[in-house]
């Protein structure tokens, strides 16, 4: 889950189905928690960044992709592109002020297989 806390909206990436689903977390009684979005999204998600400078949302998945979304406003999602990592490699850190993403590759008892740490430019 990541959270855009200055507009209310809480974002959570599931696995089945693999969805990116946006909740407003606004109190207003019974409209609280409604969906306000949902967008397929690449299998075996695992991390979830949101970065508020950039209004970008991040997703790495076990599929070997990393999602990116773009939030137009607060109720409407873009999909921007999906970045190839390696199958497996769900586990992700998203650090803004380097303006990188970190990957990490399990290592699997497989020929020509080593785990390793992939490192991604933000722009």
């Amino acid at each position: 889950m990541a959270l855009d806390q200055s507009n209310h909206r809480l974002f959570v990436a599931t696995r089945d189905p693999a969805k990116l689903i946006v909740f407003d977390t606004q109190y207003t009684g019974s409209d609280s928690g409604k969906i306000i979005s949902e967008i397929n999204i690449s299998a075996d998600p695992d991390d979830i960044f949101y970065d508020s400078l950039n209004k970008i949302i991040y997703i790495s998945s076990g599929e070997g992709f990393i999602d990116i979304f773009k939030q137009q406003d607060v109720d409407h999602y873009k999909f921007l592109t999906k970045v190839p990592t390696e199958p497996g490699a769900r586990t992700s850190l998203f650090v803004s002020q380097l303006k990188k993403i970190y990957v990490a590759v399990p290592y699997y008892d497989k020929e020509n297989s080593e785990a390793k740490i992939l490192v991604y430019e933000i722009k």
